[in-house]
């Protein structure tokens, strides 16, 4: 076997900031909400897991038999010219406050050098835990730092060993909370995964290695360490798996295998040098000399871990830093959101001020349909469509007018004598043919008589017709109404929960919802009034009544004297224009004479039909061709129509709803308001204090943080430099000490 290396020149460049800026982080709290590059030591508490820390720093760590430690330990080596030990622990994530303060100004009773790090653990322990309870596990973490001229540059997080089932001292409850904590430091994906495997069992009995193998299958991240293999046979089948084991043969891993004797318990007496001594002595002899000489030994360990773990810091660096940014942007937006300090009377009342004008902004904006602020998204894409109400407003409007136009009579009358019959949309309503509804209102007419000759018509007939036509509208309208109302409140509340803390949002969003629903006694009460005006006695001024009904009976006319030529001289006289005809003038008199209705009902009736369907027409059509008007139902652009949609959108959408909306929290109704209310709208629940201060935290260490990190990009390159390089080729063993496992050879 080789010559068994030091790690005498191993800190090279900024090695040791490196470690330094990321241990610095880890004491900060950074990695209670980043995962940092580190090494995490694995294994079963009869694995050794002790001794090798022992081995490596130097300093007798705590073997309890059965006892596992309820924390995690950071051990942090430096090489330095003055011996120091500094012990101190690292708050979890839920300690907070004085609690906070008091485990960061805890320093232990007990002497490192004297009484050893067990009564310091101890101690640790006792600081952590809770007075009301006993026997739980802690977020806290003891950091160990130790330096001194003998020490490497390397720092390792040591976890809790793991067991199988409980004892005295430690539940079968433990059990599962154990191996809980170790799976959730294996899975971070920055984490190196130290596996401590004792040679004295079987290797696939050894529940950390399967653990390992879960979290890293591919095995890029995983370094196997095999302890105790004095106590194998010479000779032995199980001698010959570790050996091949430790030669990356049995179980591949990128970073390999390493190789370790624990001394024995009658060597518990022997100096850390005679140790050493013996253990360079069991690796030069035997079968475990075929084992090269950077991957057995604990001079070698360190050489190694160390190499890892800085080039596991540079590796990460880049993703390191922008998930920190990351996390300071989450923190910053999650503290938007719950707003600033809002514990006395003044706090609350600037908080609601000042959350009013961010309201009254946004709802006048969705309201007019400017939508500059960011809130309402891009104007492209439709997934931010209910929050920009004018937009939703008006498709609403759009759609109940066509739906008025389309469906909203109680009958679609077609006239079955046209020649382009079928030439109008498809509605779905009940229809009949206008000689049907014609004789049914002249039937009508004989029970509604008055003092009106015969062929006249009793004017409240058409008032009757038109109620009766209109009949849908009272549905539609109110649906209207109800869609908007829907829309009114889905957008104010999405602008509330954008605006307001979490637990303001809920009583600032009831105060409005209540405003609104007044706003919907006036806009049903403004609804049912235009409703009941559109059902009164027709009354108009519009000359185009006259010129309708001329229209429509001049168009009727013409149509049924077409129909007697046809009759009289052949269905083809129409078919060219030039056509002519000798006709005598009396013959003519008497066919003109024919087209005449001789039944005085009828025509009374078809006169209030006329009535009602010209009141209908619409106003914006000068020009209109007979035979359309004709084919056209009662209510295509019609004047009574086109009035009540107007009437409906302005009068009652409009004025009752929409036009009052960004008035509902505004700083009037704030300043108004009793300290009672305000403090029940903006008073800070003792959760959200406690949100915020977390946050807070959180926040300030992830930005110290990330100073620290960006000051690594020039070490970085420090460490990389061609200079670095050639000094590694200048010391060949080394390099050997830090080639990944994968290209070994026995």
């Amino acid at each position: 076997m080789k010559a068994i290396i030091t790690d005498t020149n191993i800190a090279v460049g900024d090695h040791r900031d490196l470690l330094d800026i990321i241990d610095s982080l880890r004491s900060q709290g950074v990695s209670h909400y980043v995962d940092l590059p580190e090494i995490i030591v694995c294994g079963d508490q009869s694995a050794g897991k002790s001794s090798v820390l022992e081995a490596i720093s130097g300093k007798t760590f705590p073997i309890k038999d059965g006892l596992c430690t309820r924390f995690v330990t950071e051990l942090v080596l430096r090489r330095g010219q003055e011996m120091s030990v500094k012990v101190s622990i690292t708050p979890g994530e839920s300690r907070f406050g004085e609690d906070k303060e008091r485990l960061e100004r805890w320093q232990p009773k007990a002497s490192v050098d004297n009484e050893g790090l067990g009564a310091v653990t101890d101690e640790a322990m006792c600081a952590m835990a809770d007075p009301a309870g006993t026997g739980e596990f802690y977020e806290d973490i003891l950091r160990i730092e130790l330096t001194g001229p003998e020490q490497s540059h390397l720092t390792m997080v040591d976890l809790p060993g793991l067991f199988r089932s409980g004892n005295k001292k430690q539940s079968d409850t433990d059990v599962d909370i154990v191996r809980g904590m170790v799976e959730r430091y294996m899975a971070r994906p920055r984490s190196i995964i130290l596996t401590v495997v004792s040679a004295k069992y079987e290797y696939v009995l050894q529940e950390v290695t399967s653990m390992a193998k879960r979290a890293d299958p591919e095995g890029l991240r995983t370094m196997g360490l095999i302890t105790k293999p004095d106590t194998l046979d010479v000779g032995s089948e199980s001698e010959s798996y570790f050996i091949h084991l430790a030669q990356n043969l049995e179980e591949e891993k990128r970073l390999g295998w390493h190789v370790l004797k624990n001394r024995s318990y009658e060597e518990h007496h022997v100096t850390l040098a005679q140790r050493d001594a013996i253990e360079t002595k069991f690796f030069s002899q035997g079968s475990w000399d075929s084992i090269d000489s950077s991957h057995c030994g604990v001079a070698a360990l360190r050489v190694r871990l160390s190499a890892v773990l800085r080039d596991q810091i540079l590796t990460q660096l880049p993703s390191l830093v922008q998930d920190v940014e990351d996390g300071i942007r989450d923190c910053a937006g999650r503290l938007d959101q719950l707003g600033p300090v809002r514990e006395t009377p003044r706090q609350q009342l600037s908080y609601l001020l000042r959350l009013s004008e961010e309201y009254t902004s946004l709802v006048t904006q969705a309201v007019e349909g400017t939508y500059t602020d960011r809130f309402f998204g891009n104007r492209k894409k439709v997934d931010k469509f209910c929050t920009r109400l004018r937009a939703v407003v008006q498709s609403r409007l759009h759609n109940f007018a066509e739906e008025m136009r389309l469906n909203g009579q109680s009958q679609y009358i077609v006239d079955s004598e046209s020649e382009s019959e079928g030439g109008g949309e498809v509605r779905d309503l009940p229809h009949i043919s206008r000689s049907e509804y014609v004789e049914d209102v002249a039937n009508r007419l004989k029970f509604s008589k008055g003092r009106e000759l015969p062929g006249l018509f009793n004017p409240l007939i058409v008032s009757d017709l038109f109620v009766e036509q209109c009949e849908p509208w009272k549905r539609i309208a109110r649906r209207l109404a109800e869609e908007i109302l829907e829309a009114a409140h889905l957008t104010t509340q999405l602008i509330l929960v954008h605006i307001t803390a979490s637990d303001v949002a809920e009583e600032v969003l009831k105060l409005v919802r209540q405003k609104i629903e007044e706003l919907k006694v006036k806009l049903d009460a403004e609804v049912d009034a235009l409703l009941a005006s559109a059902a009164q006695h027709p009354i108009t001024y519009n000359p185009q009544l006259t010129e309708s009904v001329l229209q429509i009976q001049q168009t009727r006319h013409k149509r049924d004297m077409k129909k007697l030529v046809r009759k009289t001289f052949g269905p083809h006289r129409f078919d060219d224009p030039d056509s002519k005809i000798s006709l005598n003038p009396i013959e003519l008199m008497n066919l003109v004479g024919e087209g005449f209705e001789h039944d005085m009902e009828r025509i009374g009736g078809s006169s209030a039909v006329d009535y009602m369907e010209a009141y209908y027409k619409a106003s914006n059509f000068t020009q209109l061709n007979p035979i359309w008007v004709v084919l056209t139902a009662l209510f295509r652009f019609q004047v009574a129509v086109s009035r009540f949609i107007d009437d409906i959108s302005v009068l009652a959408i409009e004025d009752c709803l929409i036009g009052k909306l960004s008035t509902l929290f505004g700083s009037r109704e704030v300043l108004n308001m009793s300290e009672q209310d305000i403090s029940r709208l903006a008073g800070e629940t003792a959760e959200s204090s406690l949100e915020r201060k977390r946050l807070e935290a959180k926040r300030g260490i992830l930005e110290t943080g990330l100073k620290g990190l960006k000051s690594l990009h020039k070490h970085r390159n420090v460490v990389n430099s061609p200079n670095q390089d050639q000094g590694a080729l200048e010391h060949p063993e080394q390099m050997s000490a830090v080639t990944p496992g994968r290209f070994e050879t026995a």
